[in-house]
């Protein structure tokens, strides 16, 4: 018999694990949201989940959620998050669309940043912050510093 691996097949060495209100409903969100695919799910009592996992993009996220009693809380129970999840895609503009017809809250519409990517921001129904983001350009570090004395434009500074 071979060893386990210390990192799984699979997975990556920082995996966001989100705590989420309504799990399942999180799950189908982000399945519709995002192209998410749903890789395991442990039911708990209560009909709460005490652990999922949905893979999006090459990416494991974890789901579980809510567990106040284990000082376990979404985004929503503190009035927002400090933590931005960022999706690097093909097509910025499709997915943002995509995001808010799934029940997003559009933050930051898609538009060209100095650093080379068209980026924009949305919330999902748990609190959790999504950038969305296309690289278009490549951007030398002299560029990029020079663009950084102004970083960030009015749409950047004002929600959605």
């Amino acid at each position: 018999m071979t060893s386990p691996q210390p990192v799984p097949a699979g997975m990556h060495t920082v995996t966001p694990h989100l705590v989420c209100d309504n799990a399942a409903a999180a799950i189908d969100f982000y399945v519709r949201a995002f192209g998410a695919t749903e890789l395991m799910r442990l039911p708990g009592s209560e009909g709460r989940i005490l652990h999922a996992q949905v893979r999006i993009g090459d990416s494991v996220v974890m789901i579980v959620d809510a567990h106040p009693e284990w000082f376990m809380r979404d985004p929503n129970s503190y009035g927002g998050t400090p933590v931005v999840l960022h999706l690097q895609v093909p097509d910025v503009d499709a997915l943002f669309a995509q995001a808010v017809a799934a029940g997003a809250t559009a933050q930051m519409a898609p538009e060209d940043m100095f650093w080379g990517d068209r980026y924009g921001r949305v919330i999902d129904p748990n609190g959790h912050v999504w950038a969305i983001a296309t690289h278009v350009r490549d951007v030398s570090p002299e560029e990029l510093l020079a663009a950084s004395a102004n970083p960030c434009p009015e749409s950047v500074t004002k929600e959605t």
